[in-house]
């Protein structure tokens, strides 16, 4: 049996109606195929061979290798897909910022372990193979909403990255957006019909549990309206991410858990003015140590 009071503090979907939940979910997708429409990229690629789970390039150059935004959709992870998670791409790509979007196994069929490693699989395949897809393997900035949120947690914190043979700091960025940072509350609440999960499991999958040492810089973000526990855990996670590396908290006013996400649709929302910034400051530290160390860096 659930607690009634995490359920109030974690059951998003109280927080909005019906009505607005089905508009916004229908939202994620048909906004996503506007925005790929036309969009010079690669579709349905295999990234990997355990799993044969996909990811989608969007935005690409044929002259150079972009900065990506690796984006992992929500869903609690049982719902939906890479197919409603595309949203952003022609806004990012009008900036010089490619997309890829990338499905994972979906609970209960798939373990949240299993889960977290393809998505830290699908990291390491844009960082061993994205140049080959216009793709800059040292400008990977990854970022999701709510289970997507999580799942970008996950890939900031250290340790996993040697099991995937990439650098310390392949992910040189991040932004989840109304994520859960710690799910131990979440053995107590409706959720783990289908998650399954034991204080064990909650412990080692909780990115917040896990974070130590320097990481990317982050940029938190949560909707006003968002769900209790979402709010105090990003608010919890990022006075823990800055006390080791650079982090900021966005709370989005007149937003809620679902139509937040959609702001990255907007170049002029905060969200994506946070992006776009956070990813020129990679290119711009970039060059400055290139001029340093005298390297000269392949663009095509």
């Amino acid at each position: 049996m659930s607690d009634p009071q995490v359920d109030v503090e974690y059951n998003v979907r109280n927080t909005v109606t019906p009505e607005l939940f089905d508009q916004v979910m229908a939202e994620y997708r048909a906004q996503s195929e506007r925005a790929v429409a036309g969009l010079h990229g690669f579709e349905g690629l295999y990234y990997d061979p355990d799993s044969r789970q996909k990811l989608d390039v969007w935005g690409t150059a044929t002259d150079e290798l972009r900065p990506v935004f690796l984006v992992i959709h929500g869903g609690y992870w049982r719902a939906l897909s890479r197919h409603d998670t595309a949203f952003m791409a022609r806004t990012l790509d009008a900036a010089g910022i490619a997309t890829v979007s990338v499905d994972y196994g979906l609970a209960p069929g798939t373990s949240l372990e299993e889960i977290v490693r393809q998505v830290r699989a699908a990291v390491a395949w844009v960082h061993h193979h994205g140049a080959a897809h216009g793709l800059d393997p040292e400008r990977i900035v990854v970022g999701g909403s709510s289970a997507g949120g999580h799942l970008t947690g996950s890939v900031m914190t250290a340790g996993w990255q040697r099991d995937f043979d990439l650098p310390d700091h392949v992910v040189r960025a991040a932004m989840p957006i109304s994520g859960l940072f710690d799910l131990r509350p979440l053995i107590d609440s409706f959720a783990n019909e289908w998650l399954g999960l034991d204080i064990r499991r909650a412990e080692l999958l909780s990115p917040m549990l896990h974070a130590s040492g320097t990481g990317p810089r982050a940029v938190f973000a949560v909707a006003e309206r968002d769900g209790a526990g979402f709010l105090e855990q990003s608010r919890k996670f990022h006075r823990m991410w800055a006390a080791h590396s650079p982090s900021e908290l966005l709370v989005i006013p007149n937003r809620n858990h679902y139509d937040v996400f959609l702001d990255l649709a907007d170049p002029s929302s905060d969200l994506t003015i946070a992006l776009v910034r956070v990813i020129d400051d990679l290119g711009k530290r970039d060059a400055v140590k290139d001029r340093v160390t005298g390297r000269k860096r392949v663009t095509g």
